[in-house]
Formats: C-alpha cells, structure tokens, sequence
C-alpha cells in the first residue's frame, strides 16, 4: 500500500471512530467513549505521520537529485568558478534562515 492509501486509510477510521466515541457518550458509557475517542485520536496522528512521511520521502529525493547533478557538474568546471548548484544551495539555506541574499 502506498502512504496516501495509507494516509486515507487512517483518516476514514478516525472520522468512524469519533463517531463511534459519539454514539457511546449517547448512550452514557463512558468507557467506550474513552476508548473510541483515543483511538480515533491514534489514527488522526497516523494519517498525519503517512502525509509528512510522504513529504519527506520526496524532499530526500530532491536532494540526492541536486547531489548527484553537482557531483556530476564539478568536472566541467574552471578551478575558482563556482557552479550554479553552489549559487542555488546558498540561496535556499538563506531562505529558510530569512537573511537576504548578497549579490
């Protein structure tokens, strides 16, 4: 199974379980609410570990493609010229610390 199956999967038995949790707290046993409810709340964070799981799965992808394109690159290079993957990479680290770029 995939993790969007999976993250599906999880979501559709939270929803059922909550409602489950609902229709125990109707009837007044509070057991039963207790743990349909923790459950319900287990399956919500598994579905949420699959989405971010998935993300970082692709993430991971993306920086072993640009490892591999500059490992790659270095041989077509002047000695003291830097690659546009050098540039590239110093520009998303100074965004995700939101210092500005200098040119």
């Amino acid at each position: 199974m995939s993790n969007r199956t999976l993250e599906i999967f999880f979501q559709i038995m939270a929803v059922i379980l909550i409602g489950v949790a609902a229709f125990f707290l109707w009837q007044g046993n509070y057991d039963g609410v207790f743990v349909s409810a923790v459950l319900g709340c287990v399956s919500f964070f598994l579905s949420f570990r699959f989405r971010v799981k998935e993300r970082l799965d692709v993430r991971e992808a993306e920086r072993l493609e640009r490892e591999l394109a500059r490992e790659n690159y270095k041989g077509d290079l002047f000695e003291g010229e830097e690659s546009e993957f050098e540039i590239e990479d110093l520009e998303l680290d100074n965004q995700k610390e939101k210092v500005p770029v200098e040119k």
